[in-house]
């Protein structure tokens, strides 16, 4: 079944209106019919309107709510995915799958290790297209909400923003074994706020790993292996997923 976003207000009682692109890819990429069913979420109460297709307008779809389903799709804890800007196209993979994988939030973090610099153009174009991936993977992994792409930060700032969360955890190379990792994730209980970070190509550098350590963000393994860093977060989103679902 297809999943479309609407904002809250285009829900109203019984009556819902699909306005924007999304029209397009209804009536002429999935030409979909009055009759047909629907999932529509507003991506901030975690509901789905189950609904059906009752009239096509040039410029909008309305809908007639069926029932409503409140189980929970979305994981327990608020997770957080701080990302180092990694090199060419590789955000746009992180942020697809780390979404599939249930991030609530994707915090793009220019590191000093960093090779990719955006400017204020770049970047304002960079979140745009970075949000419509995000906006796409929900969608398609059937998400409740839309993970926000926030503005880049800078490391410092990262960590600060961090320091606000419940559980803060760092992959590094010398931190102790798995037995470590697998009690920390074991820790995290449902309802608190997890911060994941995750290095670019070539890791942190030592400076911001003693940031990280003395803010109180837990170093931890993520095996006997090293991991590019596009498969490092999508490793700690599984670990996670793992403990935290029922």
């Amino acid at each position: 079944m297809y999943q479309f976003f609407v904002e809250p207000g285009q829900i109203q009682d019984k009556r819902i209106v699909i306005t924007g692109s999304d029209v397009n890819h209804i009536k002429n990429v999935l030409r979909m019919k009055p009759g047909e069913e629907i999932a529509v979420s507003n991506g901030v109460d975690g509901k789905e309107y189950r609904c059906e297709i009752s009239e096509i307008q040039d410029d909008s779809i309305l809908c007639t709510l069926r029932f409503i389903k409140e189980e929970g799709l979305e994981l327990p804890a608020k997770v957080y995915l701080f990302q180092g800007l990694p090199k060419a196209d590789k955000m746009e993979l992180i942020i697809q799958k780390a979404v599939e994988l249930g991030a609530y939030e994707i915090i793009p973090v220019a590191t000093k290790r960093a090779v990719v610099k955006l400017d204020a153009k770049k970047e304002k174009n960079k979140l745009a297209r970075w949000q419509g991936i995000s906006e796409a993977a929900a969608k398609q992994s059937k998400r409740r909400i839309i993970p926000k792409v926030a503005p880049v930060m800078n490391f410092k700032e990262a960590v600060s923003l961090a320091g606000q969360m419940d559980v803060r955890l760092i992959p590094y190379e010398l931190a102790e074994g798995m037995d470590k990792t697998r009690e920390c994730i074991e820790r995290i209980r449902e309802g608190q706020s997890v911060a994941v970070f995750i290095g670019p190509e070539g890791g942190f550098a030592e400076e911001e790993i003693e940031l990280a350590l003395s803010a109180g963000i837990e170093p931890v393994t993520l095996g006997k292996r090293i991991l590019r860093t596009e498969t490092a977060g999508f490793t700690v989103l599984s670990f996670l997923m793992y403990h935290l679902e029922k």
